[in-house]
């Protein structure tokens, strides 16, 4: 049987948006909050005259993050054949080890990175406007790098369309103007909840930019198992049908996976999401001993 190809027709306009936009709502959202927590602890701490540093920073973040993204999904889109096939798997690859470290890390880091961020910007300031520059453009730059790496592996199923990236500018854009009325007081969202579930959604995206990039691999000649199918479905799964653009659009479904795609697919929902979702554990503050009369 012959390696079966890695991605059919592009997916429907507004599954493509959909996905993307539900990433730039959450990805920028997460952006939105550590700008947010800066610029009030400058505000509180009557420093205004610093918050040009957080912006120029955050402006050269964002910089940062679209080279690596055009970069990186333009650069490929110029090359063809098997080459080609194994950058677009490689990059995949690469996303999720990315999107993955940094959705565990944000499970735990979430309760504590607010006062970080103030501590961590407090010592800035007596330090200078480079230090205070720096701090916001890392502090963005992190958040930007796995958004720029998630929306290129997510992007290759996309036939080199731009509507994903359309739908990420304005989950973008929501998430701005979400952070201004939160900042305002306008709003309040719980972000636990947000957070857990929107994590979710971004462990089985991953989980389909993972066996995108193993089906590219294979193709490459890089990976075996090309010609291993693990079931077909072809006959009883419509592609052009609402769920059939919903799946292949934003999970990245196909209905003829490869072994070692399946295999992968399984391994990599239950093991990420027993991780992310297993309860975090407090530390435990030691009880004061007893003083003796």
């Amino acid at each position: 049987m012959p390696v079966l190809a890695a991605a059919g027709s592009a997916p429907s306009i507004a599954t493509q948006m959909f996905g993307s936009g539900l990433i730039g709502l959450r990805e920028g959202l997460e952006t939105g909050i550590v700008v947010m927590i800066l610029v009030a602890f400058l505000v509180k701490a009557d420093r205004r005259d610093a918050l040009k540093w957080v912006w120029l920073g955050v402006g050269l973040a964002v910089a940062m993050v679209a080279a690596i993204f055009f970069v990186i999904h333009y650069g490929t889109s110029t090359v063809t054949g098997l080459t080609a096939e194994i950058i677009a798997g490689a990059a995949s690859l690469v996303a999720v080890v990315i999107v993955t470290a940094m959705v565990l890390w944000m499970r735990t880091a979430a309760k504590n990175i607010s006062g970080e961020l103030r501590a961590n910007m407090e010592k800035a300031l007596t330090v200078g406007p480079a230090a205070v520059l720096t701090l916001a453009f890392f502090a963005v730059g992190r958040e930007g790098v796995e958004t720029a790496l998630l929306m290129v592996g997510y992007a290759e199923n996309t036939n080199g369309s731009l509507w994903p990236l359309l739908g990420l500018l304005l989950g973008i854009v929501v998430a701005a103007v979400l952070t201004v009325f939160l900042y305002f007081g306008a709003v309040r969202v719980n972000f636990a909840v947000f957070f857990k579930y929107t994590g979710i959604f971004l462990i089985v995206v991953a989980a389909g930019i993972l066996a995108y990039g193993i089906r590219a691999l294979q193709i490459g000649g890089v990976l075996p198992g090309g010609s291993a199918v693990a079931f077909d479905i072809t006959a009883h799964f419509d592609a052009s049908s609402w769920y059939g653009t919903v799946l292949a659009g934003i999970f990245n479904f196909r209905p003829e996976p490869t072994v070692f795609q399946a295999i992968a697919w399984v391994l990599y929902i239950v093991i990420v999401l027993y991780l992310f979702l297993r309860p975090v554990r407090v530390p435990a503050t030691p009880e004061p001993a007893l003083q003796s009369s």
